[in-house]
């Protein structure tokens, strides 16, 4: 019997900062998807909100996804996913209203999704949901520059940090976050020397996503790494597949074979012995010969 992969150690990210090796981030949905990042040796598996665009339909928005639907999601992955650390992505309206329902709701991550931790958006009034869900005794992730759920007010999914005030906020923001207890803190479309900045002042690692390569590790969206997306993408994706065509290939060819009649083929059915088989057209014989005599 195989050994189950022992769950990386948490605080073995910020030993990775010290050394200077890059954590390896990736999202993840389901069962499947956690193995693959499993067998790729991803380090942190982000279960993220992301997922009411990429899995359940919404167009251009992570705000409509529950936290039902998002603990449902945590708990597939985190049944398949042995040594990565498993981060639940805490959805708009779970932890806005107070501490109090901030607290609850990661408690809710950890007990019925199974996640090692959790991550929430943003800093200011965040900060303080931070600090009492991490005396709680759950981990938590911290998320500054482009913030999803709130890309309204943001006035779009656009880079953060552009102006020298700007910068000097997110800067502040990530350091309250670190202050806060935060065992990491994510950096989306951040200008690289401001994301560069952020990294040097922090000694939690940096998760960046569109924010160059000087943060400590990196993150990206896993329909857009392997292509699962199609349209427009942003700028900071890189495609290390092109899977949707193959996939609507796979399955425009099977559309053909079962309308030709040629799937499926003797390899894909199934046999039974020849005297069973005489038996049963005997039995199927005479159940026919009692129905004629009946009617």
């Amino acid at each position: 019997m195989s050994v189950p992969a022992a769950k990386l150690p948490l605080p073995e990210l910020a030993a990775k900062k010290q050394r200077g090796e890059k954590i390896v981030m990736v999202t993840a949905y389901d069962a499947p998807g956690a193995r693959f990042a499993e067998d790729a040796g991803i380090d942190v598996i982000l279960v993220g909100d992301t997922a009411a665009m990429v899995v359940l339909g919404h167009e251009g928005t992570t705000v409509p996804v529950t936290m039902d639907e998002m603990l449902f999601l945590t708990k597939t992955v985190s049944r398949a996913a042995r040594r990565p650390i498993v981060v639940g992505d805490m959805p708009f309206g779970s932890f806005q209203v107070s501490d109090e329902k901030a607290v609850e709701n990661a408690v809710r991550f950890l007990k019925e999704g199974g996640a090692d931790a959790v991550k929430l958006e943003g800093a200011g009034p965040s900060v303080s949901r931070v600090r009492s869900i991490v005396e709680a005794g759950i981990p938590v992730m911290g998320h500054v520059g482009l913030t999803p759920q709130s890309a309204t007010m943001l006035g779009g999914f656009k880079t953060q940090g552009k102006t020298a005030d700007a910068a000097a906020r997110l800067v502040e923001g990530a350091l309250a976050l670190e202050e806060a207890g935060a065992f990491a803190v994510v950096l989306e479309a951040v200008p690289s020397p401001v994301a560069a900045e952020v990294t040097s002042r922090l000694r939690v690692p940096t998760i960046g996503i569109g924010a160059g390569p000087d943060c400590d590790g990196q993150v990206l969206v896993y329909h857009d790494l392997l292509g699962l997306t199609e349209g427009h993408l942003p700028r900071f994706v890189k495609r290390y597949a092109n899977l949707s065509r193959e996939i609507r290939d796979a399955l425009e060819a099977y559309a053909e074979d079962v309308r030709a009649g040629a799937f499926p083929g003797d390899e894909h059915t199934y046999e039974m012995p020849e005297d069973e088989r005489a038996l049963f057209a005997e039995t199927t014989e005479q159940h026919q010969d009692a129905q004629e005599a009946g009617a």
